[in-house]
């Protein structure tokens, strides 16, 4: 039974994951807006979930660590989402990328899309706990 329940909710799961990471980076965009040289980044949201779901981790590379303290090398390639860097729409004298209106739309797209799938996950979730009550 609580597999069936586990599978029922792992693509929310992992959509709810990805548009976490997804704002993670472009809070990162919005961070570094003054950085010299900083580049814009963000994910393709519709291939990696598609990666995600079929359990594929684009980007993977087989590193080979020779000591407990190297990195495993799995930060910025998680949940099977390729970061990219996002087009240059108008250059400037310090080589960042960063644009303030497109990071604030695309803050604002992605918080409305974790809004509807926590709503998604709630209305699921009641629905579940009234067929167990009846």
């Amino acid at each position: 039974m609580i597999d069936r329940l586990d599978n029922e909710f792992r693509f929310q799961q992992t959509a709810l994951n990805l548009r976490a990471f997804r704002q993670e980076l472009l809070a990162s965009n919005v961070a570094n807006a003054d950085t010299p040289n900083f580049k814009a980044r963000d994910i393709d949201f519709k291939s990696a979930l598609a990666g995600a779901l079929a359990g594929k981790r684009s980007g993977d590379l087989a590193l080979n660590r020779t000591t407990a303290g190297h990195l495993s090398g799995e930060g910025a390639n998680r949940y099977g989402s390729e970061v990219q860097y996002r087009a240059e729409f108008q250059g400037s004298v310090d080589g960042n990328t960063v644009n303030m209106d497109v990071e604030r739309a695309a803050l604002s797209e992605n918080a409305v899309h974790i809004e509807a799938l926590l709503t998604f996950m709630r209305t699921n979730m009641k629905d579940l706990q009234s067929a167990m009550q009846n």
